[in-house]
């Protein structure tokens, strides 16, 4: 490369106020411009910069403005953008290459809890119902995050996986497992954001199924526990005799025969209490589908006797908007420990099956579970709500009378 014989100063570079390139050889420039201010005046800026040819192509590089970079050290600069040039390295590719291997690294450093929390942020409004959406953080806080939160996303191993596992592999199988693919799709996520490389260390077939037993060698079948039909009118009049919010929430869960999620996302714009329907969007319900719940008497009444809360869409506010997903839980351990709030939906069937003549079918309708058959899913969308209207009603009556009815069959109303 070709010097130019005239060589700057630092009093000479001061000094310099005409716009325009001024060289001091070996390829470095100072460069000074005028720029525009908003008051009509103008102002002056000095920047270095280095001048050579790859290729064929003239380049130019910015080095830095005068203000940060001195005489001696833009010269040091432009010595080590000759040096790479000998090496046949274009210094501009080398920098971005440079500043692109930073970002990977600071990336990279991401750690694990960083991704899970931006991957529950990302998803969050596509989760249909508010259990999946709070489980995902409440499993990866209590079990994962004490063990692999701290830690770099990428230095997430099978070894660091396994610790998370197997101290609740063979006590909490289900918990496991799910907490597993939580794992798996975090580090999924990890890696299409290029925080990660490398096989995803918590994949189950051909990686963990080789290391730990199968779910359905260790998993001990769990139900909910569900009150005996029996004893529901006697629980549903204490529950009557409580003002807690969470108690009205728990009364129209178990009237309707609703999941948990169900009822904690009940919308107003939901309810229609003249024509006496509740509509679930199937973004809510476990099968996807919208359900249509017919609400009894005792049940528009919770409706009524609840507050609304200005600026709240729910029907059973919270200290956040709806009540937690542990409220209804917490009045039901108090009450009758040991049971769950998914247990009122056996307790409704058993008592539907064994002490009314309502059909099978209807029940099963009541309950929103999907039917394969696709006759049979066009016959009850044509006739069971009617149906389901006066199953609702008897549940609702049987919850009232303070005693069990022994043998009687109720029978379905025409």
């Amino acid at each position: 490369m070709r010097e130019s014989h005239s060589r700057l100063t630092a009093l000479k570079v001061a000094r310099l106020s005409r716009p325009g390139r001024y060289g001091d050889g070996a390829g470095l420039y100072l460069r000074v411009a005028e720029y525009p201010l908003t008051n009509g005046k103008q102002a002056r800026s000095k920047n270095w910069i280095f001048r050579y040819e790859r290729d064929g192509r003239e380049r130019w590089m910015g080095l830095g403005p005068l203000n940060t970079l001195s005489l001696a050290e833009a010269r040091a600069q432009a010595r080590e953008n000759r040096q790479l040039l000998l090496r046949n390295v274009d210094p501009i590719d080398a920098r971005q290459a440079a500043r692109h291997g930073a970002r990977l690294d600071a990336a990279r450093a991401i750690t694990f809890r960083q991704c899970a929390e931006a991957y529950i942020k990302a998803q969050r409004s596509s989760w249909r119902n508010a259990a999946h959406a709070a489980q995902w953080p409440a499993s990866l806080s209590r079990f994962a995050y004490p063990q692999i939160g701290h830690l770099p996303v990428a230095a997430i191993d099978t070894a660091l996986v396994l610790k998370v596992l197997e101290p609740i592999w063979a006590e909490k199988t289900d918990t496991a497992s799910r907490l597993r693919g939580r794992i798996e799709t975090v580090l999924d996520w990890a890696k299409a954001r290029e925080y990660r490389n490398g096989d995803n260390p918590a994949r189950w077939r051909g990686h963990l199924d080789k290391l730990l037993p199968k779910v359905s060698k260790v998993r001990t079948v769990e139900h909910h526990a569900a009150l005996p039909y029996a004893q529901a009118p006697a629980f549903a009049a204490e529950l009557r005799a409580r003002n807690e919010i969470s108690a009205r929430a728990l009364e129209f869960t178990i009237l309707t025969a609703a999941r948990t999620n169900e009822t904690l996302g009940a919308q107003w714009s939901e309810i229609d209490l003249k024509a006496r329907l509740w509509t679930v969007p199937g973004v809510r319900m476990k099968s996807g589908k919208t359900h249509v719940v017919p609400l009894s008497d005792r049940t528009i009444e919770i409706l009524e006797s609840v507050q609304r809360v200005r600026g709240c869409p729910f029907v059973f506010p919270g200290a956040k908007q709806s009540l937690s997903h542990t409220a209804m839980l917490k009045i039901l351990r108090g009450m009758r420990p040991g049971l769950s709030v998914h247990g009122f939906r056996s307790s409704f069937r058993d008592w539907a099956g064994d002490r009314t003549n309502h059909a099978h079918d209807v029940v099963e309708s009541a309950l929103a579970h999907v039917v394969k058959d696709v006759t049979e899913r066009a016959y009850r969308r044509g006739t069971a709500l009617e149906k389901r209207a006066r199953l609702m009603a008897d549940w609702s009556r049987y919850l009232a009378t303070p005693v069990a009815r022994g043998d009687t069959v109720i029978a379905m109303r025409r």
